[in-house]
């Protein structure tokens, strides 16, 4: 598997919707592939969450990096979270 590097966006974006560095590389390694626009693809899988976000509680996260594929790596260009299976369904 190639090098994941994160774009400073990626970073920011991880940040502020709950993903870690840990999940979007697992979510990369194992998830599922799908295209996304430009050329782009994007990875999604499944975690168990149980927890509380932003006040509401749900049962699993939704890691989905978007990635650009170069030479020798795998940029991340942005990551989406979603949650949801709780008292509440959410995409931040």
């Amino acid at each position: 598997m190639k090098h994941i590097r994160f774009s400073g966006h990626a970073l920011d974006q991880m940040g502020d919707r709950g993903a870690t560095r840990t999940e979007v590389q697992e979510a990369i390694r194992s998830g599922e592939s799908l295209p996304a626009k430009k050329g782009r693809l994007a990875f999604r899988k499944n975690f168990p969450f149980n927890a509380a976000w932003k006040g509401k509680r749900y049962g699993t996260k939704q890691v989905m990096p978007i990635v650009v594929e170069e030479a020798g790596e795998l940029v991340v260009v942005t990551v989406y979270v979603f949650y949801f299976g709780g008292s509440h369904e959410a995409q931040v």
